[in-house]
């Protein structure tokens, strides 16, 4: 049998492949040295995924990897036409940030609920002054994304007394349809977005959706940065259309010193950190060689992606 060729492109600190070592040919690429390995590679690993270079690098005919595995939930990064038109399988890191996401969003919440940035900011200026702080349980929630983690979003906030409502592509069971949408969010006092990157998102919150949430309601996105139009948020939110939000993705990333972002009273801003939970480096190099395994014995991989989609389908 001929030996496999893994082609990794790069990030640091790179992934721990110890487990291949002599079973595989294993190869390095970095975004200028990409375009040239692609056609002779079997696997590619793309562990470097904030970087869309296999979208400007993947060769259009000819030799090119059988299987793409993106270390990401989001393949916005990497499919392009080309790439969607093949037969290369695609699998993303579907499992690994469901869990931190969603503590990481229950964080958000109760930080704003309990005016948490506003005690760490009256500690700071050495002021003692008592504030009335919201009952969390009872109010309501409107996650969109209906996937592993906007339903792991759910659970969380729903063991917290929060009474939500999960959107997705398409109503079923207990899942909303688009439709449902703009009622929802004149109810909702946490508006969370988790939703993949597509055509039919992109941008989709804007001012119109901003305007049509509770002046009391915050809004929170760990989806991806581009279904925020960043400048209609920082108006809502400076305007007190909306109460506050946070943001832990952005179209630009990172954000530059001089941002608007940075300044908008009642806006949190985090470094898109909020699935990236102690060791998490390791979860993902572990789940690589696990779908290794099963490509490499000719078995179903799990996390496949429907590459005109732009995510892994649900099937429940």
């Amino acid at each position: 049998m001929p030996e496999i060729t893994l082609l990794v492109l790069d990030a640091d600190p790179p992934p721990r492949l110890g487990a291949l070592t002599g079973r595989v040919r294993v190869l390095h690429a970095d975004e200028q040295t990409l375009a040239a390995q692609l056609p002779h590679a079997d696997v590619l690993l793309v562990w470097d995924f904030l970087s869309d270079a296999v979208r400007r690098a993947w060769p259009g005919d000819g030799p090119r990897p059988r299987w793409v595995h993106t270390a990401s939930a989001g393949v916005d990064h990497l499919v392009c036409p080309e790439l969607a038109a093949s037969d290369t399988v695609v699998t993303n890191a579907r499992g690994i940030f469901d869990q931190p996401i969603a503590e990481y969003v229950a964080g958000l919440v109760l930080a704003f609920a309990k005016d948490l940035p506003g005690t760490l900011e009256l500690q700071r200026q050495r002021r003692w002054r008592h504030r009335e702080t919201m009952r969390l349980a009872g109010t309501r929630a409107v996650v969109i994304g209906s996937g592993p983690i906007g339903r792991a979003i759910g659970h969380t906030l729903s063991a917290l007394g929060v009474k939500v409502a999960l959107t997705g592509r398409t109503a079923r069971g207990q899942v909303h349809g688009p439709e449902d949408l703009p009622l929802l969010l004149t109810r909702a006092d946490w508006v969370i977005c988790a939703a993949p990157l597509t055509d039919t998102t992109r941008g989709m919150f804007n001012a119109r959706m901003l305007g049509a949430m509770q002046p009391s309601a915050r809004f929170i996105n760990v989806g991806r940065g581009a279904l925020v139009i960043e400048n209609d948020l920082v108006e809502a939110v400076r305007n007190r259309w909306i109460a506050g939000a946070a943001l832990d993705v952005f179209a630009r990333e990172p954000i530059p010193p001089e941002s608007p972002l940075w300044d908008v009273p009642d806006l949190i801003v985090s470094p898109h950190m909020s699935g990236d939970t102690i060791g998490w480096r390791d979860d993902l190099g572990a789940q690589f060689l696990e779908l290794y395994e099963l490509w490499a014995a000719g078995k179903q991989l799990p996390n496949v992606v429907d590459k005109k989609r732009g995510y892994v389908p649900q099937h429940d």
